[in-house]
């Protein structure tokens, strides 16, 4: 009976890839005659990798991130993201709900079941991406509950608002504590980790750079302590293959059990084809600088759009063919796309700019250089020239924010079409790409031919909704809000920022 139960889980897990971040599918984790009261952790496990993964591209933090990262922009012909582009009110309330309801409550599942075993592999795994977890809740909202979160069980029904600060400080005490769990006599079933196939190893590394990556995010403000990041850095063991649901999990051919960008465009949906142009920003980057990433993340030609500008009736480029009849670029995925948790490349930019920050910038260019090659490769290009000799290559005798910018810009590069609520988290965090405040409704001529590629610009049709600003953090989700008698009040708009989110800039 258990092995049925397992295989079905197993498949429930596979399915996890719908509108609404994990499907339907997993409502079967919480049926009281199903799997509450089945013993063994591991049967939590798979649902609960594929998601938190699932939902870091899904619909929310997919087009979310990739919009307000302007890797793309709404098309002419259609209307499903114009409120994302123009910067309108939006809670990305399917991944509060996905994220807190079922991937953290079954973490948290896994580490009570499991919170007094001597084997303590399934803990220290669910406790790492519990902690992953709530970084992602921590950092997209902002203050939000934590401490009273998730215990419902306990009559805990309202729980009360934890600052951002001090949500961080608990999760750099977990991952402290985590660490150093003793896993010489641990082991996890292979067969039901999506992730590393039961490498606890791997496990471990993964837990050690997401130390990393708390402690960089708070790079801005007085709780950052570059020297220790470094003195840590120097003495663990990193991530050295990313975290991810491999490409091999997906079935492209059955609804339910695709990648989740390509639920979104197979199957009649064609939200991707008919919704989603590639934005001359980032598109122009690419293409100016002769980055062969372009042919990978789109199809269909090398020309991106003004971003936010779907209502334009003009010829920006005088070429005799209205810019809503132009033929634009269009996001590419492939059936077996890999989905990222946390990248090799993200881990080895993290590292880079720590070392850039103390002068150190042999290794930060080692790093650096690693950390675009990584990203080639992930990709299937096995042309390093880019870094070795054009556009990418490490820029020697550049300041300490020359070297953190450079770093930047290629870390923006990578997450496009794997970390789209990363890339948009970073620039937040390093106001990199930078924003240019062009006008180019006011020029449009003038604004196509001098266009400030690599930059962010401000959406056409959106620019005076946040008073010139870009979005900084989503609403609170309306079943928090709406929901909970300690709520706050909810947010004005979607320029709010986060308590990490200190350094000067749009």
């Amino acid at each position: 009976m258990i092995r049925k139960i397992s295989t079905l889980t197993a498949v429930f897990a596979a399915l996890c890839v719908s509108l609404c971040g994990c499907s339907d599918y997993l409502d079967v984790n919480h049926d009281p005659n199903a799997l509450e009261k089945i013993p063994d952790p591991k049967v939590l496990l798979p649902a609960a990798e594929i998601c938190v993964a699932n939902n870091l591209m899904g619909w929310d933090f997919g087009f979310g991130g990739g919009f307000w990262s302007e890797y793309w922009t709404q098309s002419y012909s259609a209307s499903q993201f114009k409120a994302l582009c123009e910067y309108q009110p939006n809670g990305f309330n399917n991944a509060y709900q996905s994220l807190t309801r079922e991937a953290l409550t079954d973490l948290t599942r896994i580490k009570t079941q499991t919170a007094n075993d001597e084997n303590k592999g399934y803990l220290f795994v669910a406790e790492a991406l519990s902690i992953f977890t709530w970084q992602i809740v921590t950092d997209v909202w902002g203050d939000m509950p934590y401490s009273e979160a998730l215990r419902g069980d306990e009559g805990l029904v309202a729980p009360k608002q934890d600052k951002g600060e001090e949500i961080y400080a608990d999760l750099l005490k977990r991952i402290d504590a985590l660490l150093d769990i003793d896993l010489s006599r641990s082991s996890i079933d292979g067969k039901y980790d999506y992730v590393y196939n039961g490498d606890l190893d791997a496990w471990h590394r993964f837990a050690a750079a997401l130390k990393v990556k708390l402690s960089l995010r708070v790079s801005e403000t007085s709780s950052y302590d570059n020297a220790a990041l470094l003195r840590f850095i120097e003495g663990a063991e990193l991530l050295a293959a990313s975290a991810k649901i491999p490409g091999t999990v997906w079935n492209d051919d059955m609804e339910g059990k695709r990648h989740p960008m390509r639920e979104f465009q197979a199957g009649g949906a064609n939200y991707l084809s008919q919704n989603v142009i590639g934005c001359k920003n980032f598109v122009d980057y690419l293409k100016i600088n002769a980055d062969p990433r372009l042919a990978k993340l789109f199809s269909g030609g090398d020309r991106g759009a003004f971003f936010g500008d779907f209502d334009s009736k003009e010829d920006s480029d005088g070429n005799g063919t209205v810019d809503a009849s132009e033929s634009y670029c269009t996001p590419a995925f492939a059936g077996n796309s890999d989905l990222m948790l946390m990248s090799e490349w993200e881990v080895n930019f993290n590292v880079a700019e720590a070392h850039a920050r103390a002068g150190q910038t042999d290794k930060a260019k080692a790093r650096y250089e690693a950390g675009v090659k990584a990203s080639l490769k992930q990709n299937g290009i096995s042309d390093f020239s880019i870094v070795e000799t054009g556009y990418a290559k490490w820029t020697d005798g550049l300041s300490t924010e020359g070297n953190i910018r450079q770093i930047a810009l290629q870390r923006w590069v990578a997450n496009c079409n794997y970390q789209h609520i990363e890339s948009f988290l970073e620039r937040n965090r390093t106001k990199y790409p930078p924003v240019n405040e062009i006008d180019i409704k006011a020029n449009r001529r003038e604004a196509f031919l001098n266009f400030p590629a690599g930059s962010l610009t401000l959406s056409v049709n959106g620019r005076t909704m946040l008073n010139g600003n870009l979005p900084a953090s989503p609403l609170y989700p309306d079943g928090y809000v709406f929901r909970n008698p300690n709520a706050p009040q909810q947010k004005p708009n979607v320029g709010q920022k986060v308590w990490w989110n200190k350094k000067q800039g749009k």
